[in-house]
């Protein structure tokens, strides 16, 4: 949908969307810093925003293998010259076993998912957060919630 529909059509009044806007392209410059910072390249990305309370939110995780795409910036040049798709950062093994190893598309009940494809899946989680924090995973224990808004808070959010 183009930019000018979003608010011709009434979806949200201009000077929110002039602020999701703003902020959007702000996370995303950021973004590209952090990325290239790991020999990555922020590809592209969305952000999820909210009102609450008149109040302008983002509300759904940001630069995560779940919500961007992430390609190697080592290999860019050759994998393009080449004619190649990039290597990624993802968490497709899932989606590939479902589609290719079961023939799910989405219709109808979702098959059992084994437990090493599900292992699989959270090692690369573990190696992607690693990968774009440059820090050791530390699983924490605890209220999800608290520490969310404990983050929030550090980050000058709340």
């Amino acid at each position: 949908m183009a930019a000018e529909d979003v608010v011709g059509r009434g979806l949200v009044e201009p000077d929110v969307w002039e602020a999701c806007q703003r902020i959007a392209l702000a996370l995303f410059e950021h973004g590209q810093k952090l990325a290239r910072e790991r020999g990555l390249i922020l590809v592209d990305t969305k952000y999820e925003f909210g009102l609450a309370d008149g109040e302008l939110y983002v509300i759904d995780e940001i630069h995560t293998p779940d919500s961007s795409r992430f390609w190697e910036a080592a290999e860019y040049e050759e994998r393009f010259a080449r004619g190649e798709d990039q290597r990624m950062l993802d968490k497709e093994n899932i989606r590939k076993w479902l589609i290719e190893e079961r023939g799910y598309m989405g219709e109808g009940p979702a098959p059992e998912i084994p437990t090493e494809v599900r292992v699989d899946l959270a090692k690369k989680y573990v190696a992607n957060y690693e990968r774009l924090t440059g820090k050791p995973f530390e699983p924490a224990v605890g209220d999800p919630n608290a520490r969310l808004v404990d983050n929030l808070r550090k980050a000058g959010i709340l």
